[in-house]
């Protein structure tokens, strides 16, 4: 992500703006079919990665990148160079009019994705939206509904959702061969300096200019550990699972107002807790791991690198294939009832509602004195929180939270029960 597209006012463009027709913007290929044009809001920071996903399928033809849009001089991305065509706007509205996208990838701070993507459902086009989508429940339901007015389609960006290792976890689960799933865990440990949390305005923040933002461990880079989980109960489940309690502990190393530290459990109505143990203060590197337990055995997904252990495997082995979300939402606008989303909006829900839960805790409890150690100085300044590792896996896979570990620093969890809720 990068630094905040102003935002636009609520309502998005006026309905004389839209276009008629998806048809009447594509760009014509000589063939009779069309190619869609695409835009990138926040073509910088980790909107680059987006523009290196863009390049290829332009260059095949399979797509016509058309704008980019950033408050910030777009930066120079050697894999992935502004095709000549394509125009730059610092204006995310201006961008629409001007140019009529067809599908429009956001990759702006939390808190500007849903006035950026009204605008642009408004404008006609279908959305590949960075995670966290939204930050609310509330937020959810506006742009669902603006989905159904609409007709248009919006795919998150939780990547990981295309993997082969994730499906086939998930068929070995539904076909029984772990029996009954008894809980779903997740430990992840990684490291980030002072200078990722100088990274932009809005980092390490709970709050900008009065409105919600909340990065965090949970809900930012380990946003993906947290929703494989809930992908794998829905697999239990058999829908997107309805949390009926969760439970919170959040811990921090640093003067921030979030959590780098965390340890969260999701209580399903129907189906499997969940836990999940994370931190940006590790010793080592653990990659992220989702442990799933059932009665007659247990696996394991490092679903950065889709390595997988089923029961039975002597050892994890690397399961190759990924879908593309940007692949798969232009195969579903041309055959929307044979190519479903990966990541609809809908399938997100159940994570905006853990986010909500986190977005609404206190603030995190600091951890310094002996219970640290502090190395480097300046930007690259790391704190890591002396034993975490241990205790983050014994937390996943014994499905406890660390106040039930009797880890000494630990504090009691904020419980927040959840009242069934329809979409």
């Amino acid at each position: 992500m990068t630094a905040p597209v102003p935002p636009a006012a609520a309502g998005g463009l006026a309905a004389q703006d839209a276009p008629a027709t998806r048809d009447a913007t594509a760009t014509p290929t000589g063939t009779g079919v069309a190619v869609p044009r695409v835009a990138i809001v926040g073509a910088n920071g980790h909107g680059r990665w987006h523009r290196r996903t863009v390049a290829p399928l332009h260059a095949a033809g399979r797509l016509q990148l058309v704008a980019l849009v950033d408050v910030r001089p777009i930066e120079d991305e050697p894999a992935a160079p502004v095709p000549a065509e394509a125009t730059v706007h610092t204006d995310h509205r201006e961008m629409l009019a001007a140019t009529r996208p067809d599908v429009v990838i956001v990759c702006t701070p939390p808190h500007t994705h849903l006035p950026i993507a009204l605008d642009a459902l408004a404008a006609g086009a279908d959305l590949l939206l960075e995670k966290p989508p939204v930050l609310s429940t509330a937020e959810h339901r506006t742009l669902a509904g603006a989905l159904t007015a609409t007709g248009r389609a919006c795919q998150v960006g939780f990547q990981a959702l295309g993997s082969a290792a994730l499906a086939q976890l998930s068929a070995a689960v539904g076909q029984g061969r772990l029996g009954t799933v008894t809980g779903i865990g997740t430990v992840a440990a990684w490291q980030r300096p002072d200078g990722y949390f100088a990274r932009s305005p809005w980092a390490g923040r709970r709050t900008l200019h009065g409105r919600p933002v909340l990065d965090g461990a949970l809900v930012n880079p380990l946003a993906h550990a947290v929703m494989q989980c809930l992908a794998v109960a829905e697999t239990v489940t058999g829908a997107p699972v309805r949390p009926s309690e969760i439970e919170l502990e959040r811990y921090r190393v640093r003067p921030i107002e979030v959590d780098d530290t965390a340890a969260l459990r999701i209580v399903v109505a129907g189906g499997p807790p969940i836990v999940v143990a994370v931190t940006l203060a590790g010793e080592d590197f653990v990659a992220g791991e989702v442990i799933v337990t059932g009665t007659a055995g247990r696996a394991v997904l490092e679903y950065p690198t889709d390595r997988l252990l089923l029961p039975g495997d002597p050892q994890p082995r690397v399961v190759p294939g990924r879908r593309g979300l940007l692949e798969n939402l232009l195969a579903h606008r041309a055959d929307p009832a044979g190519t479903p989303l990966i990541a609809p909006l809908a399938r997100t829900a159940p994570f905006t509602a853990v986010l909500e839960q986190v977005q609404r805790a206190p603030e995190p409890t600091m951890l310094g004195g002996d219970l640290v150690t502090v190395t480097g100085s300046g930007p690259e300044r790391a704190v890591t929180v002396r034993g975490i590792n241990a205790v983050l896996r014994r937390a996943a896979e014994q499905g406890a939270l660390l106040s039930e570990l009797a880890v000494p620093w630990a504090v009691p969890p904020v419980r927040t029960a959840l009242a069934a809720q329809d979409d």
